[in-house]
């Protein structure tokens, strides 16, 4: 099998709605996402799947969180914009961003996103 990881940043504001200790006062964080790749097949050039692709994708999707009050982006209008709700987020656009081709769709599966609140 072959793995790939890429890792992103981006800072945020959110509140979590409902929850009874500090977090329910809007507060930061910058953010660390790191994405996890996966194949046991490469393309004709050797790859499972080009880096710059996999950055750019994942620039895009971070670009839409950075430096926003993340409870004001759908989903999180109804849903806390929690880490786990917000790697959701991230899993699903960049998949729907990377995975464009059948080939790619075959090949490549998107493993994990995990999100850090702070480095």
């Amino acid at each position: 099998m072959y793995r790939m990881v890429v890792e992103g940043h981006f800072s945020a504001a959110h509140e979590i709605r409902g929850h009874t200790g500090l977090c329910c006062k809007l507060h930061g964080h910058n953010y660390r996402v790191v994405v996890h790749l996966a194949g046991d097949e490469l393309d004709g050039l050797g790859m499972l799947i080009d880096y710059g692709d996999v950055k750019h994708a994942l620039a895009q999707v971070l670009q839409q969180l950075d430096h926003s009050y993340l409870n004001e982006i759908d989903p999180f209008t109804i849903v806390n914009p929690t880490s786990e709700e917000i790697a959701r987020l991230i899993y699903t656009r960049l998949r729907d961003a990377l995975l464009i081709t059948d080939d790619l769709r075959r090949r490549v599966h998107l493993r994990e996103v995990v999100v850090y609140e702070t480095e």
